[in-house]
């Protein structure tokens, strides 16, 4: 299943409002707000590549307030598991 992680730039004191949007939208699978370069990590699932752009394209960077987005496609992944 295709996946990416979104890095997201948000106008100022927006970024809860976004995040909530964010939640609404089906496929995106995790969201964060971080500090530093970038106000939001979303991660996103989709059944096919073309769901996926369809995704960030027509949603997540249509949505109010997101002023820009980065996004990498995912290619290999590991879940993590900590050993007691």
């Amino acid at each position: 299943m295709p996946e990416a992680i979104v890095l997201i730039n948000t106008d100022i004191g927006t970024e809860e409002e976004v995040m909530n949007t964010l939640s609404t939208i089906e496929g995106v699978t995790e969201t964060y707000i971080v500090y530093g370069v970038y106000d939001i990590v979303a991660k996103v699932r989709a059944p096919t590549t073309e769901a996926l752009k369809e995704i960030i394209s027509s949603k997540i960077r249509r949505i109010p307030n997101v002023r820009s987005t980065l996004t990498m496609i995912v290619v290999e992944g590991r879940e993590v598991t900590q050993k007691k």
